[in-house]
């Protein structure tokens, strides 16, 4: 047996070797799925089954691409710096850069990050004079993205009202305005690279010829679109691995489809589906949990997790009076954990919905305890980063509106908004880019010095920089810009400076991995065809490209030892020592709209199923019967997914109702407190009905047989029941 296929087991052994056929690897887990998606590729290449360029392995975010590659480079010694490894959106990118022709782009275009695509977004329908609260920018962006992920150009929209044929426009003069200024968005990548195919048959054919095995990793989050692409690649006798997990599906909201992957079963004649159920990271109590939280999923797939390290703990519950309550159990477990030598870095502190972290947070910072919210701010989403992107882009494309408007007046230089919006209605009024506009608006006294002083720096800066490295070209134009003196004159600038010198940095390592990037003649080996005019990238349109991607990846920073906040959508993909998921109650986990849509309860059980797999050894689940949330207070039942887990399981350290201490009752408002004792009922506690089900209290009202209570229950909603003739039954 070969050294690199050493160490699996069975499953992930057939996996690695399977034959020339497409499979579908059901990965669920902590079960290994990038071992042996890496594997199989090292494997493919040492037995002499393909070259590295004539792969194709597709990841959703760089950061898996990247460890991909390290770890296929630790297995064989080869150069990987030309393969075809990367995101969907990194490689579509790729595709367009070496045929920008052949799909009608200039060769500089620009990427928009999200905020950028809202700002332009924002442009078109002030042009339009379209009503904004009617017309929400973000509604809008929503629908041209929607509309592109299934394949849809605004000439194939059907709108069925007028809200819909509004929003229409509003997507055609938005691609009006992408096609004058150079510039795609993220979902534009993916929907010009699947036209550039589907309408060039050479292109397509040498592709489909060239990539004879296609790898695809996280393939339940694929969307429409991306599974389009993908089959369009494939329709020449491609052998397709797809690596999944149905139960791992939470992303619906994104257009990702877990329907695929039944699909693909139909599509590619998949005669073995490989089912890799051996976890590697959790505990058996945890996992037989997960197992049976999701079994009541429908339409599932079908696996089963399981273990060879032993049971492990019980899952601890605590139930809570109040979100304080909660919020203090939570941090004096935490602290125990720290005192017993688990490092905060390997705790996480997960909830359903961001507003949920604001008393979280404030009961750490009490306590003196780090923290850090993962997910916040990226490095090239900072707003000095951003400004500093913006002179480089207008640099490389001075078509680019959406950056003209960021910096023009920044750092200031006497340009204000009746002189910018001058140069926005001459632009609409003559069909042209805001540059250009700048160029030639007929303007006066401070207004015309102070735009001719910017067009200047602009030029000045393209024709300095000419020939010079990427990092060097970045330096100059950070320092000619104004921005090193504007932050050095700021109070709180220096964060922003050493932002702004890691903005150098982070080129300076580009070029050295760009240098390492073998020619474009050897990427288009096996037989590329001069006629479609690949071209080389500009280094700095290159960088620039990069930085737009790089923003698209949710990375943790890195820092000194502290716990980690963050939503539950933002573990996927982590695992910690110890996990913590709060606020488990109906209406918050599952959330509240999910039970009027089509789906939602299922991938609500999906999030949690992702959430329980997180924890390695230990796993806390905790609720509160109130809760101050969106500034009111919630009476709360608790979640039906603690119900789904087996009681042999659990380990139900405290109950909310044997313990209403004086602390807690210092919680509850005067009116709370009075409203106790009617037939040893009292509000937040959980009962139950013959018709109704299991509900919390949330009101008592008057005394002996006119006594009333009014349940929230989980089912039926706010019922006023009369407490003689209710019969409820305390839970």
């Amino acid at each position: 047996m070969s050294k690199i296929l050493q160490g699996l087991n069975q499953p992930q052994l057939d996996a690695a070797t399977h034959s020339t056929s497409s499979v579908l690897v059901l990965a669920g887990a902590g079960s290994g799925k990038t071992k042996v998606l890496t594997t199989r590729i090292a494997w493919l290449i040492q037995t002499g089954q393909i070259n590295p360029f004539e792969l194709l392995a597709v990841t959703f975010t760089n950061k898996a691409a990247k460890e991909m590659l390290l770890r296929i480079t630790s297995m064989l010694p080869i150069n990987t710096r030309g393969m075809w490894v990367g995101t969907f959106h990194g490689l579509c990118n790729r595709l367009l850069r070496t045929h920008y022709k052949e799909a009608s782009l200039p060769q500089t275009f620009q990427i928009l990050d999200s905020a950028d695509q809202l700002s332009l977004v924002k442009r078109v329908m002030k042009s339009l004079s379209i009503d904004e609260v009617r017309y929400p920018f973000r509604q809008a962006q929503y629908f041209i993205n929607s509309n592109k992920e299934e394949g849809l150009r605004p000439n194939k929209v059907e709108p069925i009202d007028d809200f819909g044929r509004t929003l229409t426009e509003v997507y055609r003069e938005y691609e009006r305005a992408c096609a004058n200024e150079g510039v795609v968005d993220f979902s534009e990548l993916l929907l010009r690279s699947y036209e550039l195919l589907l309408k060039n048959e050479r292109l397509l054919k040498h592709y489909q010829s060239r990539f004879k095995h296609i790898l695809v990793d996280e393939f339940q989050d694929t969307n429409k679109l991306q599974y389009a692409w993908l089959k369009l690649l494939a329709d020449q006798g491609a052998c397709v691995m797809a690596v999944g997990d149905d139960d791992q599906s939470i992303y619906a909201f994104r257009g990702a489809n877990s329907g695929n992957m039944l699909s693909f079963e139909t599509d590619f004649a998949i005669e073995k589906v490989v089912k890799l159920e051996q976890n590697y990271r959790s505990l058996g109590n945890i996992l037989d949990g997960a197992n049976a939280l999701i079994k009541n999923n429908d339409g599932r797939l079908g696996k089963n997790l399981w273990t060879d390290q032993g049971e492990g703990e019980p899952i601890r519950v605590f139930r809570a009076m109040t979100d304080g309550e909660e919020a203090t159990f939570i941090i004096e477990e935490i602290q125990a954990l720290r005192n017993s030598g688990i490092e905060l870095k390997n705790i996480a502190l997960l909830y359903r919905s961001n507003a949920q972290s604001r008393i979280l947070e404030h009961g750490l910072f009490s306590s003196g305890l780090p923290y850090k919210v993962y997910g916040g701010l990226r490095f090239f989403e900072r707003q000095e980063v951003k400004h500093a992107l913006a002179y480089l882009r207008l640099i490389a494309n001075s078509e680019d509106d959406g950056a003209l408007l960021r910096i023009i007046n920044f750092p200031t230089r006497g340009i204000g908004n009746r002189t910018i919006e001058h140069i926005r209605d001459l632009a609409e009024r003559t069909g042209t880019s805001l540059w250009q506009a700048a160029c030639s608006a007929p303007l006066s006294g401070r207004a015309v010095t102070a735009v001719t002083s910017f067009i200047t720096l602009i030029e000045k800066l393209k024709n300095e920089t000419s020939g010079f490295s990427l990092p060097d070209l970045i330096e100059h134009s950070i320092e000619s810009s104004g921005l090193i003196e504007h932050y050095q004159k700021d109070r709180d600038g220096q964060d922003r400076l050493e932002n702004l010198n890691e903005l150098i940095n982070a080129a300076s390592a580009f070029a050295t991995e760009r240098a390492d990037i073998p020619s474009l003649e050897a990427q288009m080996a096996n037989g590329a065809d001069e006629d479609f005019n690949a071209t080389e990238i500009d280094p700095l349109v290159d960088f620039l490209a990069h930085a737009s991607l790089e923003a698209g990846d949710n990375q943790a920073s890195a820092g000194e030892d502290a716990l980690q906040l963050m939503t539950v959508h933002a573990a996927k993909g982590l695992e910690f020592h110890s996990v913590f998921i709060s606020g488990l109650e109906e209406g918050l986990f599952p959330h509240e709209n999910s039970i009027n849509e089509h789906g939602g309860l299922e991938e609500e059980r999906r999030l949690m199923y992702v959430a329980m797999t997180r924890a390695m050894r230990r796993l806390y689940l905790s609720h509160s019967q109130m809760r101050m949330l969106h500034g009111q207070t919630r009476y709360n039942i608790e979640s039906r997914f603690i119900d789904e887990i087996p009681e042999e399981l659990l380990k139900k350290i405290n109950d909310a109702k044997s313990v209403a201490t004086t602390a807690t009752q210092r919680t509850l408002s005067p009116s709370m407190t009075k409203q106790k004792g009617q037939g040893g009922f009292r509000v937040g506690q959980q009962v139950q009905h013959s018709k109704f089900g299991v509900g919390v209290i949330v009101q008592i009202e008057g005394q002996g047989a006119d006594a009333r209570l009014q349940v929230n229950f989980r089912d039926s909603g706010l019922k006023w029941l009369a407490l003689e003739y209710a019969k409820l039954v305390r839970v």
